[in-house]
């Protein structure tokens, strides 16, 4: 049974494994690294994590590390009784010094290029977003046409109203007072009746007024700011708007 164990040793060191052969103490030569990603060690138990999807158990991961420990193949090092395996660091090129720098400064060329991309994604985002708040020439113009048709509504009612037109005929005006005044009198009726048998429950009450209004959840005209005197005044003052003109 062959299969890849990924994700061995080095982070990502792959090897091709002939598990039948390593299991039968056979020939080892089928475990061979093919490449490695990352350069870090593990030990058998992270190596089993990885391979759960092969549903290998983690003696036989054991065992096949151990194998290719054992040819050289991979390296090892106990730590207790902790047992540490990584990749063969000679397969690896190493950079000297020079190199080492010339990379550094390359990495910092590369850090700089990015954050210029970075604020300049951040600007034309930026004016982006302003054009895309900005109205259209198409919205320019219905707005312009919508303004142009309330204008001229505006000016037909002032010429209207310079002119003496009278806009409400006096049977709508009569109307509208006479059941103003029908819902002004149901409301101070209303009031009164309230008042009176609040005063009636409250007469010999031990409770505060004010908490025993907050448990009923019950509002005042004022406390949602009301006021019916003001009404009233309004009332009056249409009465007598018509004997002045």
């Amino acid at each position: 049974m062959k299969v890849w164990i990924e994700k061995v040793l080095s982070g990502y060191a792959v090897f091709y494994v002939d598990l039948t052969r390593c299991l039968a103490d056979e020939d080892t030569s089928s475990f061979f690294p093919c490449r490695t990603q990352q350069n870090r060690p593990l030990n058998s138990q992270n190596v089993a994590d990885s391979l759960q999807k092969f549903n290998l158990k983690k003696a036989a991961v054991q065992k096949a590390l151990d194998t290719l420990a054992d040819n050289g193949r991979i390296s090892s090092k106990e730590y207790g009784k902790q047992k540490i395996y990584l990749a063969r660091q000679d397969q690896f090129d190493i950079p000297n010094s020079e190199e080492l720098n010339r990379m550094k400064e390359e990495n910092a060329q590369l850090q700089q290029q990015l954050e210029e991309y970075r604020k300049a994604i951040s600007e034309h985002d930026g004016e982006i977003r302003a054009l895309q708040s900005n109205l259209t020439l198409e919205q320019i113009r219905d707005k312009e046409s919508t303004l142009r048709s309330e204008v001229k509504l505006m000016e037909e009612k002032l010429e209207k109203l310079r002119g003496g037109v009278t806009l409400v005929k006096p049977e709508e005006r009569k109307a509208v007072q006479d059941m103003f005044a029908e819902k002004i009198r149901q409301w101070r009726r209303r009031k009164r009746m309230f008042k009176d048998l609040w005063d009636t429950i409250t007469e010999n009450s031990p409770k505060d007024l004010k908490e025993f209004k907050e448990e009923l959840g019950l509002e005042y005209d004022e406390d949602v700011g009301v006021c019916l005197q003001s009404l009233c005044n309004l009332q009056q003052n249409g009465k007598k708007r018509p004997r002045s003109e």
